[in-house]
């Protein structure tokens, strides 16, 4: 995600835009063509509508509202990512990259006009009430969620620390719907956090990109060399649904000392940019495992591919969200904010994440267990889940690549040989890591075993 200064807006992609409303055309007599005639007349179509709905509608028309409306329909035919913001909606999104807010802790998106959760937040109200990926949430209070935009379900689940929120969800294999109440808490914007494994064996897990999350992941690694040699790193990137591009850009930089980290390409000439490693001597040469699974989206996905490209890690888990699009926060001069999607990202080898993900290099499952709070009939055969992605929003983007974004990934079986080809946030803490953790970690446990085979193998 980048955010655009107004300047670069009007220099870099205002042509870009022109159809969101009519005073932003940008119109040239002598270059007029078709498609620019048509834009015009499909204008002057929609303000002949407008005008007839404010002489004869039943009741009086708010034309802010209904203007509103107009550009979040138009945005809403584009992709999932694509929408408006209303100028407090843009101060809040302002407000989640430097900061911290008041709600229960999930990311979400819209599937087939039903609210759907992409992952949940660890450490929130949220994930310790068992919400899981791919749950349906069907009301919020009382109000049904269907065609409920974006940002006012946000606004209905957010409030002030301490308050109560019911929401209605359904998951796939459930009979019933459930209500589950939540008490809202402060989701912090601190996005690291550390803990050592085993000794020499040191955990960091980034949940989102946030703007400082570059200088804690680095001050989280230089408290683990504190306490002795690293014989291998595990970076858990599962559930990370993404965020600052900058960020992600800056992790991978870490560990690669050259080349391309990502680029991106749009239909506009300045949305192609390539983002490049810088030689960091070879600082650090322990063993690295990345951890993915499906709610792994965009900045981590970026970070992955990264990774995998260059040959510095190990990629574990289950296939990434698929969340390859770029999206451009510009601001509008009423205060409101668009969100555009403006470019695709290409991993170093040039394979295009959207619609595709990341396929890990040994694939370990994600759990199968699907209960809330525990409440599922124990006796009951566990079902494997299925996982929101990108591919299955309505309107996503194509890969840029091949025609066909539902085609079959390629997935090593599990066990496979790798290929290993505002307020400021507070820094990363530490935590005592229970024995059971590892046992209860398919994935975790997989990464820390490959990392201790490693180590023996070398040292041999």
């Amino acid at each position: 995600m980048k955010i655009l200064s107004k300047r670069s807006v009007i220099k870099n992609i205002a042509l870009a835009l022109c159809v969101v409303i009519g005073s932003m055309l940008v119109w040239n007599y002598s270059t007029v063509t078709a498609t620019t005639q048509d834009t015009y007349e499909s204008l002057e179509s929609f303000s002949k509508v407008l005008n007839l709905v404010q002489e004869n509608y039943v009741d009086e028309v708010d034309s802010q509202k209904a203007i509103e409306g107009a550009i979040k329909g138009m945005l809403a035919t584009l992709d999932p990512h694509s929408s408006y913001m209303k100028p407090d909606d843009f101060k809040e999104l302002q407000v989640e990259t430097q900061g911290s807010f008041t709600g229960i802790g999930i990311e979400i998106t819209m599937k087939d006009n039903i609210l759907t959760v992409v992952s949940p937040i660890e450490g929130t109200p949220a994930f310790a009430k068992g919400i899981k990926a791919g749950d349906k949430i069907v009301k919020i209070g009382d109000e049904q969620t269907q065609d409920m935009s974006l940002m006012e379900a946000v606004k209905r689940l957010r409030g002030p620390k301490g308050s109560e929120v019911t929401i209605s969800i359904y998951r796939k294999g459930w009979t019933d719907i459930k209500e589950i109440t939540l008490i809202r808490d402060i989701i912090p914007i601190h996005s690291v956090k550390a803990k050592m494994l085993e000794p020499g064996y040191p955990y960091i897990h980034i949940a989102n990109f946030q703007a400082q999350t570059t200088a804690d992941f680095k001050k989280a690694l230089a408290n683990m060399e504190k306490e002795g040699k690293i014989k291998g790193l595990i970076l858990d990137l599962r559930n990370n649904p993404g965020g600052l591009l900058d960020q992600a850009v800056k992790i991978a930089d870490i560990f690669i000392d050259e080349g391309v980290i990502v680029s991106t390409k749009g239909r506009v000439k300045e949305q192609n940019t390539v983002f490049y490693a810088h030689a960091n001597g070879g600082k650090y040469k322990f063993p690295l495992v990345v951890l993915v699974n499906e709610g792994s989206a965009s900045a981590s996905e970026i970070v992955a591919g990264a990774l995998q490209d260059h040959k510095k890690a190990v990629i574990i888990g289950a296939q990434t969200f698929g969340k390859g699009s770029v999206q451009t926060i510009i601001p509008m001069d009423n205060g409101a904010g668009l969100r555009l999607t403006t470019a695709r990202y290409y991993t170093p080898s040039g394979r295009s994440i959207q619609a595709t993900g990341i396929t890990p290099d040994i694939v370990v499952p994600s759990p199968t267990n699907t209960s809330v709070e525990n409440d599922e009939k124990a006796d009951e055969p566990e079902k494997k889940p299925k996982y929101l992605r990108e591919k299955d929003l309505e309107h996503h983007i194509s890969n840029g690549l091949n025609e066909d974004t539902t085609q079959k990934e390629e997935k090593p079986k599990t066990g496979e040989k790798p290929k290993v080809k505002g307020k400021t946030p507070t820094p990363a803490t530490k935590e005592k890591v229970q024995p059971e953790d590892l046992s209860k970690d398919q994935q975790l446990n997989t990464a820390l075993t490959l990392l201790k085979g490693l180590n023996i193998f070398g040292r041999k």
